[in-house]
């Protein structure tokens, strides 16, 4: 589906505009395939944005599609004579699969498709994408890889193979990322992952691939560095039975030897979980002075919801993904959210750069990005500009300033040293006052922890 340009119909549901109206995903006579792409089937409905649409067979799957002259004729109508001329520049092709429907939607339409759409906005109303000194129009090849690892693999095969788009998009989170990165490796695709923590990951040692998030060494030797420094002797873990669970929990045992921390529980749990009431009531038996989940957002929210329900509430309460999320506040309310620590690395008050591209984003969609995976996709998106204005499409040039620069972002200096990000160190953040403030580290710390969780409210 190509995405860009003004002239633009509005299909399916999008909750950041009004006016839009649902189309089932088939013609309830005919059998067919409507263009677009279905509500997700997480959390909170799936960012589908304003779309034009074209039946494509071979995917079976909706697409989008936009033609190069009516790129030109949306960017002509906004801006003079010599703006038409840059109009007229071949568009960049960029191409990606998220989950619009499915689990992953919870997550994919927080932290990575709304930035993808923003900067995309922002890119052509400056004129476009500043190619080594030409401005060109940007030109989204998108569609929903519906929480399928075969699907996913299969959009990206296509991308970069068949289609040959110029640049490519991360899918969201470590299961897709990791099935598909060999791909881009192959076909020699710069890929800057916003959502992905997988030492096996940075272990295959691509040189097209990098990871932007804190991967799960750092992040629970950070997580139990607080935990020692604030005097927790015992701990109770869960974790989902996937990639991001399973390595989070390995990376955790390691973390914790010799801390003098026990682990006095640990327990798995499947995708899409829709109770976890006996694993709690279990671990507030053994009274541990933290609870730990590597939980994905609707478990995330679940676990919360039913220690609360069960008055599990040890001094520290720590969940994964989607903790950072305003939809969490939102859920639980800014009382019960309070003290609850997560998986988080930026706020506004991290750089001004932060605030910036914090306020555009609730300007646009009237939410919050997250406090995590946004920031690092916002970064990575920041870094893939700043190489193409130097490099232009020439993707091994663009790997290689990646891979030998250091990079000024809203989060601070990342730098890589193959795959990993070693420039931001591991944290911990938690909700004080309606905030998600970064804890740990002290040097990075936007507020001082505080050390004992309230009551549930």
């Amino acid at each position: 589906m190509l995405i860009g340009g003004r002239d633009q119909h509005l299909i399916g549901d999008h909750p950041w505009g009004a006016g839009l109206r649902k189309v089932p995903n088939r013609d309830a006579q005919t059998g067919k395939r409507r263009c677009m792409d279905g509500i997700a089937r997480g959390i909170e409905p799936a960012y589908i944005q304003p779309t034009v649409c074209r039946e494509d067979t071979a995917m079976d799957r909706s697409t989008l599609s936009i033609t190069r002259r009516r790129a030109v004729q949306g960017v002509a109508a906004a801006v003079a004579l010599p703006g038409l001329a840059r109009a007229q520049a071949q568009p960049v092709r960029i191409g990606y699969a998220i989950a619009r429907t499915g689990p992953w939607s919870a997550g994919a339409q927080v932290s990575q498709e709304p930035n993808y759409l923003m900067w995309m906005e922002q890119q052509n109303a400056a004129g476009g994408l500043n190619v080594k000194g030409s401005k060109r129009p940007i030109e989204f090849v998108a569609s929903d890889d519906r929480s399928e690892i075969e699907t996913c693999v299969r959009t990206y095969e296509k991308l970069m193979g068949s289609d040959k788009v110029d640049l490519v998009l991360p899918p969201w989170g470590s299961n897709a990322n990791f099935a598909v990165a060999p791909l881009a490796n192959r076909f020699q695709y710069p890929f800057l992952a916003p959502t992905a923590l997988s030492r096996q990951l940075i272990e295959l040692k691509l040189p097209y691939f990098f990871l932007l998030l804190q991967q799960p060494a750092p992040m629970t030797t950070a997580l139990v560095e607080m935990l020692k420094t604030n005097g927790a002797k015992s701990v109770a873990l869960i974790y989902v039975d996937d990639l991001f669970g399973l390595e989070n929990y390995a990376a955790m045992k390691v973390a914790l030897k010799g801390s003098g921390i026990a682990l006095v529980e640990e327990k798995s749990y499947p995708l899409g979980v829709r109770d976890l009431a006996p694993v709690l009531r279990s671990m507030k038996d053994k009274n541990p002075d933290a609870f730990v989940g590597f939980t994905y957002p609707a478990d995330t929210i679940l676990a919360s919801r039913q220690a609360k329900e069960i008055g599990f509430n040890p001094r520290f309460f720590y969940a994964s993904v989607g903790t950072a999320f305003q939809l969490y506040r939102n859920v639980m309310t800014p009382a019960g959210a309070e003290g609850v620590l997560g998986m988080g690395s930026w706020n506004v008050k991290t750089s001004p750069g932060a605030k910036a591209y914090f306020d555009a984003h609730v300007k646009k969609f009237g939410k919050e990005p997250d406090r995590w995976a946004s920031g690092a996709c916002w970064a990575g998106l920041e870094i893939l500009t700043a190489a193409v204005a130097r490099h232009g499409i020439d993707r091994k040039a663009i790997r290689d300033y990646v891979a030998g620069q250091e990079h000024s972002t809203i989060l601070g200096k990342i730098r890589f040293a193959g795959s990993e990000n070693v420039g931001t160190p591991g944290s911990v953040g938690q909700w004080q006052n309606g905030e998600f403030e970064v804890v740990w580290p002290q040097a990075i710390a936007t507020a001082k922890l505080n050390p004992n969780k309230p009551a549930w409210k």
